[in-house]
């Protein structure tokens, strides 16, 4: 018997919303651009986290970065009269913090030189880094081919290197690198090795170093052996000399339960040791963690904004209700005549007005499902369309679709029947 009513209901509410198909469409269209919204946006902007997030995980979570940076103006009035600028980590901070530094595993130091490689007629401006085999590790990079710097490599002092992906393909674009050797000045490095593509980007405030795909990797004590710690600039007659021993230091701690004990300590040791400030100390972890704090933030308030348009298109379903409600005045007093309860009117409008948000919501879902596809695929930007975001829109707009009808619905089942057959 429920079920016969129920049928019969749906059908007359069909029936009902069809006579006026431009005015269902066009309110329907109000709750469909509210559940696009709400999908588009939470998936560019689950997108655009996912990204940085994944790119701080590339970073390590177990890891620390110390950096050189250059010291503020006002602490290098002191050296401007010997013009040789001397800043940044030392040898000394290295094993210190190799040596003392409770939950540490590894130290990787690295020390870099911008200068001009050649390959034949191929020329590219690009920084040489000197590191150790540990590097690949520690910064869960790969190699394409060939391989990476080996322990061999560093008691020798050889003369081998390992090229970035971008290095590789403006050097080498139509030949294999792997045995090749490229020069700078007098010096040749063989190439050994080809890495895969990494990314380094801006996170908060920090910037990280150069794009690692354009560097050229060779072994620290090669570094060591023929460009020592000074790096002299002349250009346009201008000449400023700068001592730097190491531009980067990257701890590996055991676990990242270890990694704000061993940041505290490591601040201590740095702030004894130097007297100005020519570091910073990048923590993984913690910008992943804001990053997803951020994450949250921002998916809360473009969740708000796109609850607005589903507020405006429930404000929509309720005019249309309350006009209907008035259009069909005569037609709900016949039928309260004919011995109808208040709670068969107050169900009927209701399931209209739930239909009208059930099938604005199916739309909205499928324009929301193609909205961030076309986005990613023409501005490049990653977006992500979650399967509760889907089941979130739509059960929001079912909700829209009850709220907003209840009004309408009890004010029609309230009509005094013979008011009601007396309207014209």
């Amino acid at each position: 018997m429920i079920g016969f009513q129920l049928k019969r209901t749906l059908k007359i509410g069909v029936k009902s919303l069809w006579l006026h198909k431009l005015r269902s469409m066009l309110t329907v269209l109000g709750i469909t651009f509210g559940v696009c919204s709400v999908i588009a946006m939470l998936a560019i902007g689950a997108g655009a986290s996912e990204e940085a997030q994944a790119q701080l995980k590339k970073l390590g979570r177990d890891n620390i970065i110390i950096q050189s940076v250059k010291p503020p103006e006002n602490q290098r009035a002191s050296q401007e009269q010997s013009r040789l600028l001397q800043y940044g980590l030392t040898y000394t901070d290295l094993d210190v913090i190799s040596g003392t530094v409770p939950g540490v595993i590894r130290t990787v130091p690295t020390r870099q030189v911008r200068t001009s490689i050649f390959r034949r007629s191929h020329r590219m401006d690009t920084s040489i880094v000197g590191t150790t085999p540990e590097y690949l590790p520690v910064t869960k990079s790969t190699i394409l081919e060939g391989r990476f710097l080996t322990p061999l490599d560093m008691q020798t002092k050889s003369n081998v290197c390992v090229l970035g992906r971008h290095a590789q393909e403006v050097l080498f674009p139509l030949e294999d690198a792997i045995g090749q050797v490229i020069s700078r000045s007098k010096l040749r490095f063989r190439v050994v090795g080809v890495m895969t593509s990494l990314q380094r980007g801006k996170f908060g405030a920090q910037e990280m170093a150069a794009d690692p795909n354009s560097e050229v990797y060779i072994p620290f004590s090669t570094m060591k052996r023929y460009f020592g710690a000074n790096n002299i600039y002349n250009s346009s007659g201008t000449f400023s000399a700068e001592r730097v021993e190491l531009h980067e230091i990257i701890v590996a701690t055991r676990s990242p339960e270890h990694v704000r004990p061993a940041e505290r300590v490591i601040r201590h040791i740095l702030k004894t040791l130097h007297d100005k400030e020519d570091y910073q100390i990048i923590v993984p972890l913690q910008l992943l963690i804001q990053a997803r704090h951020t994450e949250f933030i921002f998916k809360v308030v473009l969740g708000s904004i796109a609850a607005i348009s589903l507020l405006v298109g429930g404000i929509g379903i309720m005019n249309i209700s309350l006009a209907t409600v008035m259009e069909r005045t005569r037609e709900i007093g016949i039928r309260r005549a004919m011995g109808a309860k208040k709670r068969h009117i107050v169900f009927q409008f209701l399931i209209e007005t739930l239909l009208l948000a059930l099938f604005g919501g199916v739309m909205g879902i499928g324009l929301g499902v193609i909205l961030p596809a076309i986005v990613q695929r023409t501005a490049g930007m990653q977006t992500s369309v979650t399967l509760w975001s889907l089941l979130m829109a739509f059960g929001i707009s079912a909700a829209v679709g009850l709220i907003f009808g209840i009004y309408p619905a009890y004010r029609a089942a309230n009509m005094d029947p013979i008011e009601a057959l007396r309207h014209e």
